[in-house]
C-alpha cells in the first residue's frame, strides 16, 4: 500500500500537468490574439505618405501630405477620377478646360486656405485633394490621426448601409483569431460591410480602417444617406436640323478654288463641303491656307456650310512636340480663330494622321481647348478618326465625344498603300467601326465617312503596290482591262483580278451597290450623317445612293 500511493500521486501529477498543457494549447490555439498590426507594413505607406482608398479598394498609388493639405499624383487623378487635369511639363503649367474657360495654375498659384494647388515632387506632379474635389464629382475622407494616414476617395452618392456594432470588436488584418489587430472598436460604432464570409466580414471603419470582423458582432443597419453639391459641366453642342452631307474638298493651291462650283454641279444632297485649305508647317502653330472667301460666300448662297480643314502630313510637324506646350496651342488656336472671322468658316475639321501615342493626351487637351474656342463663336467643331483599334485607342473618342460637335470615322483605308492587298472597305469593317464608335460617342455625333475610291493592287516580284482610283476611273480601268467582275458577299464588293504587264493585279471595287450598303448602315444605326473622300473622284450615279435626307 505504501507504494501505491506514491505511483498515484505521480500519476495525478503527470496528469494535471497533461490537462494543464492541453488547456494552455486549447488557449493558444483559439484564444484571439492580441498582436498590433504593423500598419505602415499592411497600408504600404509611411511618414508624410498617404494611403488611398478608391471605392474602398486599396491603391498602388499614394498620395502625400505638406503642410496639413493632402495631394494625389495627378497621373493617378487622371486614370481613375478626371482625366482633365493636364500638366503641361515644359511650360510648368496646369490647365483644366471648362465647356467655356480655361483654367491655368502654375506652382506659386494657391487655394483661399493659402495652400498651393499642386506640388511637383521628384516622383511626379501632385493636385491638392480640395482642388480635385472642386472639378471631380467625389468624396474624400482624410484620417491621419494614427501612425499611417489614409484617405478614402467614395465616386458614388446611392445610399449606404452601416451596421452598428453590438459588441466590442477588433479589426483584424484577415479572417481569424490569429490574425493581427488593425484597430479596436467599441460596442455602437458604425462600420459598412464591404464583403461577407460564413464567419468573417469585411468592413470600413468610421475612423478610416479597413479589415476583418467576426459577423456575431454586427447588430441593426442604418441607412447613410449622401448630398452631392457638385455642378457637373454642361457641354452644349451645335448639331445641324438635317444629318450631315460632307464632301471633302481636296484643295492643294488657291487656283484649286475656282472649281468647287463644276465639282458640285454634278452632286445631290450636299450641306457641307470641307475644303483641305489649312496644313500644319511647323512645330510652332504656324499653318499655310488655301482660304478664299468668295469660295465661302457662293457656297453660303447655296445653303452650303464650310467646314475647313486643318492636318498635320507635314514631315515638318511632330505633333508630340506641337501639341505638348500651351504657348502652342493658344498660338495655333488664335489663328484659326482669326481665319473663321476672316472667311465667315461655319466650322473646323482635325484631320491629324499618324500620331504617336505620346502625343495623345496634348492632342485631346488641344481638342478641349479648340472647343472652347468654337462654342464661343458658334462654329462647328468635327473630329476624324481612324477606325476604332487597340493601336489607336489614345485617340480618346469618349472625350472628343464629349467636348466636339461631331465625330467623324474615316471608315476606309482597311486596306492601304505599303500595306496587303484587300479591300479599302469592306461590309464588316465599315459595321464594326460603326459599333465600336458607338461604344464611345453618341450616334447624334457620329458621321461615318465613305470612300469614293478603290486601288488596283499589283502583285509581281517586287512586292505589293497600289494605284488609287476614283471610282469613275476604276470603273473604266476594270471596262478597259476586260476584267471579269463578280459580287463577295463578305465583303459587300465587287472583286476582279487578271495577269496584267507581267504582275497579278486585284481589285475589290467600291461603286454605287457597295456604297449602298455602307449608306444601309448609316440609316440603321441612325447616325448623324456620311462625308466621302473626295469630292469628284465618285460617278453621279452615286448621288442617287448617298444621301441621308430625303
Amino acid at each position: 500500500m505504501k507504494k501505491v500511493v506514491p505511483m498515484l500521486a505521480a500519476i495525478g501529477l503527470i496528469l494535471c500537468i497533461f490537462i494543464g498543457y492541453m488547456g494552455y494549447t486549447a488557449y493558444v490555439k483559439y484564444s484571439p490574439t492580441k498582436e498590433r498590426a504593423d500598419l505602415e507594413q499592411f497600408y504600404g505607406v509611411s511618414g508624410e505618405e498617404t494611403a488611398l482608398f478608391l471605392d474602398n479598394e486599396l491603391q498602388e498609388a499614394a498620395g502625400i501630405v505638406r503642410d496639413g493639405q493632402l495631394y494625389l499624383p495627378i497621373s493617378w487623378v487622371n486614370q481613375n477620377l478626371n482625366e482633365r487635369f493636364y500638366w503641361d511639363e515644359k511650360e510648368r503649367l496646369l490647365v483644366y478646360t471648362l465647356p467655356d474657360s480655361i483654367v491655368y495654375a502654375d506652382e506659386e498659384t494657391k487655394s483661399s486656405s493659402g495652400a498651393p494647388f499642386l506640388r511637383v515632387e521628384p516622383d511626379g506632379v501632385y493636385l491638392s485633394s480640395d482642388l480635385v474635389s472642386s472639378y471631380t464629382d467625389v468624396r474624400i475622407a482624410e484620417f491621419a490621426e494614427d501612425e499611417v494616414k489614409r484617405a478614402f476617395i467614395d465616386t458614388g452618392w446611392e445610399a449606404d448601409e452601416w451596421t452598428v456594432l453590438k459588441k466590442n470588436g477588433a479589426v483584424r488584418q484577415k479572417g481569424g483569431i490569429k490574425s493581427p489587430v488593425v484597430a479596436d472598436e467599441p460596442e455602437g460604432t458604425l462600420v459598412k460591410v464591404l464583403d461577407s464570409m460564413e464567419r468573417w466580414v469585411k468592413v470600413r471603419t468610421e475612423n478610416g480602417h479597413v479589415g476583418y470582423m467576426e459577423k456575431r458582432r454586427l447588430g441593426d443597419s442604418e441607412t447613410v444617406t449622401y448630398l452631392s453639391t457638385f455642378q457637373q459641366p454642361v457641354y452644349t453642342n451645335i448639331s445641324m436640323d438635317e444629318k450631315v452631307c460632307l464632301v471633302w474638298h481636296q484643295v492643294t493651291s488657291m487656283e484649286a478654288n475656282q472649281k468647287i462650283q463644276a465639282l458640285l454641279e454634278k452632286t445631290k444632297g450636299v450641306n457641307v463641303v470641307s475644303p483641305t485649305w489649312f496644313a500644319l508647317t511647323d512645330n510652332e502653330g504656324n499653318f499655310t491656307s488655301f482660304a478664299d472667301r468668295n469660295y465661302v460666300d457662293q457656297l453660303h448662297e447655296q445653303g452650303i456650310q464650310v467646314w475647313a480643314l486643318l492636318d498635320n502630313f507635314s514631315k515638318d510637324v511632330q505633333s508630340e512636340v506641337l501639341l505638348s506646350r500651351t504657348s502652342v496651342r493658344k498660338k495655333l488656336i488664335a489663328g484659326l480663330m482669326e481665319a473663321v472671322e476672316t472667311y465667315d468658316l461655319d466650322g473646323l475639321n482635325l484631320d491629324f494622321e499618324g500620331i504617336k501615342e505620346s502625343a495623345g493626351p496634348h492632342y485631346v487637351q488641344f481638342i478641349r481647348e479648340l472647343s472652347v474656342a468654337c462654342r464661343q463663336k458658334q462654329i462647328v467643331l468635327s473630329v476624324d478618326n481612324y477606325v476604332p483599334a487597340v493601336y489607336n485607342a489614345f485617340y480618346n473618342r469618349r472625350e472628343q465625344g464629349i467636348v466636339a460637335d461631331y465625330v467623324i470615322i474615316m471608315g476606309y483605308d482597311e486596306h492601304y498603300a505599303g500595306g496587303e492587298a484587300g479591300p479599302v472597305a469592306s461590309y464588316g469593317y465599315v459595321k464594326k467601326g460603326i459599333e465600336d464608335t458607338l461604344e464611345l460617342v453618341p450616334k447624334e455625333k457620329v458621321i461615318n465617312a465613305v470612300p469614293f475610291y478603290t486601288r488596283v493592287w499589283k502583285e509581281g516580284p517586287d512586292g505589293t503596290s497600289s494605284d488609287a482610283l476614283g471610282i469613275a476611273d476604276a470603273k473604266k480601268w476594270a471596262e478597259s482591262k476586260k476584267v471579269s467582275m463578280y459580287w463577295q458577299d463578305e465583303s459587300g464588293l465587287y472583286y476582279g483580278e487578271i495577269q496584267d504587264e507581267g504582275v497579278r493585279k486585284e481589285i475589290w471595287l467600291e461603286e454605287e451597290k457597295s456604297l449602298g450598303l455602307k449608306m444601309d448602315l448609316i440609316r440603321e444605326y441612325d447616325l448623324a450623317g456620311v462625308a466621302c473622300w473626295k469630292l469628284g473622284f465618285e460617278t453621279e450615279e452615286v448621288w442617287d445612293v448617298v444621301k441621308v435626307n430625303e
